[in-house]
């Protein structure tokens, strides 16, 4: 019996719990669902694609603390964060502030202020990387990284991880979640699927797929295309699936083969950063990249990005590289970063964090025991997920076939229950902030024992 192969019975269940759940949601949803309606005049209903849910997108009130508030008046938890934003929490006081004395003395000028430089310091002790400059977005950070890897090269061609996802420009929307196995082609040497309409054939065909923890499949690639690839981008450890660890040894052999071949390595830590340690996945596994990209946490809930790096930033200190945007170093997201990087990310704030993970995961994992469920608990730092597998994934085809509608189940019990998770549930992962308390763990570990009671109990 496959992963995807699970008893009829137990299926029935799953079903039978998606409509019960699907049911009571509705039911409390009742301005959300109007709400919905009369987004109309919103493409798609909502304001990013990924933000459509299913029954319906939920509108949110406010947020304080570890709390979040929907129009409805219901409360939550908050473990969805802004997929991955909201490390500070809601209305964090030294966030607050921030931007409240910011505010008053201009919002924006075009023009660098000394938030900025103390910023860059503190990420260039973070990531050990020398060279920093600003982005508004994780998407704009990889694309500069994806451009500074072909400008310091010369070639064209970059290596992406299959399932991984890195943004909305060309060259990265590719393998981002294909679905049909006809389009996958080999385990070894996977077929680029273009993950949007609209993208450049060109530019698709530019981009080599393999799959994570293979380095025979990266070594094959580097050699059909000998002389020809720029640089590899990944995360450090892959977030769009749910949580994948780097196999022991993997990424210092990756760098070494990049380099034997004249490539660079790009570490993404738009998702990782900050989440899962002080340094990010690079400190947390001791793989310094030749450039890495933050944005998400980084901002304390303000949007802000960060490319960083060495002798290839050098190509932007010359100006051989041009890296613009309007609002690249804004005052006042550089105001809230200062303050989420020197007032709210402190040794006592990640101490606490990773009391609240451990907690997290022992809880979960006396729930699954106590059921002899086939599930496992993965964590990161801040970042967690549960993976309905009973074995360790560790790649794309291993994930895609876990049955998404446990990940669904799962995200209507917590949300019926008062913890809001992200409505994708096979692919995203929650988020705990540094205003998060036992009480906000024990809720959610209790209504993942309402999952696995409603599951199997009677298994």
């Amino acid at each position: 019996m496959t992963a995807t192969e699970i008893a009829t019975e137990l299926s029935t269940r799953l079903d039978s719990l998606i409509k019960d759940e699907t049911r009571t949601f509705l039911d409390r949803q009742r301005r959300s669902e109007a709400m919905s309606r009369r987004a109309s005049v919103l493409a798609g209903g909502a304001t990013s694609s990924w933000q459509v849910a299913e029954p319906h997108a939920v509108w949110l009130s406010h947020g304080n603390g570890s709390k979040l508030y929907d129009v409805d008046g219901n409360e939550y938890s908050d473990f969805h964060g802004g997929y991955g934003v909201s490390l500070a929490g809601h209305n964090h006081p030294a966030i607050v502030e921030a931007v409240r004395s910011r505010v008053a003395l201009g919002t924006h000028f075009a023009q660098p202020t000394e938030d900025s430089i103390v910023v860059a310091e503190n990420l260039a002790q973070r990531y050990h990387q020398p060279l920093w400059r600003f982005g508004n977005s994780g998407t704009e950070s990889t694309m500069d990284a994806v451009h500074l890897m072909r400008a310091f090269t010369g070639r064209e061609r970059i290596l992406k991880l299959e399932g991984g996802y890195h943004g909305h420009h060309d060259s990265v929307m590719v393998s981002v979640q294909p679905e049909s196995v006809d389009d996958l082609g080999p385990v070894d040497a996977p077929i680029g699927v273009p993950e949007n309409t609209g993208l450049l054939r060109g530019t698709i065909d530019g981009t080599v797929i393999v799959p994570a923890n293979n380095l025979p499949a990266v070594e094959a690639a580097l050699e059909r295309h000998p002389g020809e690839i720029a640089g590899m981008i990944l995360e450090p450890i892959m977030m769009n699936a749910g949580i994948i660890y780097p196999d022991d040894g993997y990424l210092e052999s990756l760098k070494d083969l990049l380099h034997s071949h004249g490539a660079l390595l790009t570490f993404d830590e738009v998702k990782t950063g900050f989440t899962v340690g002080p340094g990010g996945a690079s400190g947390l596994l001791g793989v310094t990249s030749d450039l890495v990209c933050v944005a998400k946490a980084m901002g304390g809930g303000l949007s802000t990005s960060a490319i960083g790096g060495g002798r290839v930033m050098e190509l932007v200190a010359t100006g051989e590289y041009q890296q613009v945007g309007t609002f690249n170093g804004n005052p006042l997201a550089m105001a809230a970063a200062r303050a989420m990087l020197t007032e709210v990310l402190t040794d006592e704030a990640y101490g606490h964090l990773e009391r609240l993970r451990d907690r997290m995961r022992t809880g979960l994992q006396t729930v699954i025991e106590r059921h002899g469920a086939p599930w496992t608990v993965v964590t990161a730092g801040a970042k967690g997920c549960v993976s309905f597998m009973p074995d360790r994934i560790r790649n794309f085809r291993d994930f895609r076939s876990l049955d998404g509608r446990y990940g669904h189940a799962h995200w209507l019990v917590q949300h019926n229950r008062g913890a809001f998770l992200p409505p994708w549930g096979k692919v995203e992962q929650w988020l705990m902030s540094v205003q998060h308390t036992d009480e906000d763990v024990d809720r959610f570990v209790e209504n993942f024992s309402h999952l696995a009671d409603s599951l199997h109990a009677a298994a």
